[in-house]
């Protein structure tokens, strides 16, 4: 049922077109069957809310760099959890049907846009919850969110690539968790010590070298997306 549904919408907004098109029409429809369903974000919110809430329990009141480093492993988590089905959940005969009618830059482009937008919006709820289940002891709060939007779209845009190149090895988990570990670390390391300065209110000059990293991995995330995918989409 969720197959027809799909095909039904790529038919109706399909058609020849460019490439800015084809990604828009590519997440208009990832959209429409995400709304339709529901069942992926709100599993994740909940897994979101009841994590925050198990590990109120748990901390109480933390230290501030205990705070920091807490919210970033939820993060984690959440992320490769609403992003490790983005292209499980498409079926071979769709896949297919997208080869046909469709580019593969427009095709992985329009997941990694469409990851972004769904992190942004479960690390922008995450945030709120979290500062008000544990208090919100930031020094700078501009810059604090500013390395939560990054992370976000830096998990978004990993992720992604990851989820693709494992759905050509039958959605292997284990090999998602050995592609991505050695990009989500020194991610991480450099979310912490971004958003650790904003806790601390330093300078905002201070922090000018991780967010040109952050900027840098996700540009370099991009380009490998679209040189790499293409191939892959062959098999």
């Amino acid at each position: 049922m969720a197959n027809h549904t799909a095909f039904l919408l790529l038919n109706r907004i399909f058609a020849p077109m460019s490439l800015r098109k084809e990604v828009q029409a590519l997440i208009h429809k990832d959209i429409l069957l995400e709304w339709r369903s529901k069942a992926a974000i709100n599993s994740i919110l909940l897994y979101i809310v009841s994590t925050i809430f198990v590990c109120y329990q748990a901390f109480q009141s933390p230290e501030s760099s205990t705070w920091n480093v807490l919210f970033w492993i939820i993060m984690l988590f959440a992320s490769v959890n609403a992003i490790n089905k983005s292209f499980a959940q498409e079926g071979e005969g769709r896949q297919l049907y997208y080869y046909s009618i469709v580019s593969a830059k427009a095709v992985i482009l329009a997941k990694i846009v469409y990851n972004m937008g769904i992190m942004v919006l479960l690390t922008t709820i995450a945030f709120s919850f979290y500062s008000l289940v544990f208090g919100n002891p930031v020094g700078d709060p501009l810059l604090y969110f500013a390395a939560v939007l990054l992370g976000a779209v830096s998990f978004a845009s990993v992720f992604t690539l990851v989820a693709a190149i494992s759905s050509k090895a039958g959605n292997n988990s284990t090999l998602m968790a050995v592609l991505s570990f050695p990009i989500i670390i020194p991610l991480l390391i450099v979310l912490i010590k971004l958003s650790k300065n904003a806790m601390q209110g330093l300078e905002r000059s201070v922090s000018y070298p991780e967010l040109a990293v952050l900027l840098a991995i996700n540009i370099i995330t991009i380009a490998v997306s679209l040189l790499l995918f293409p191939y892959l989409w062959r098999e």
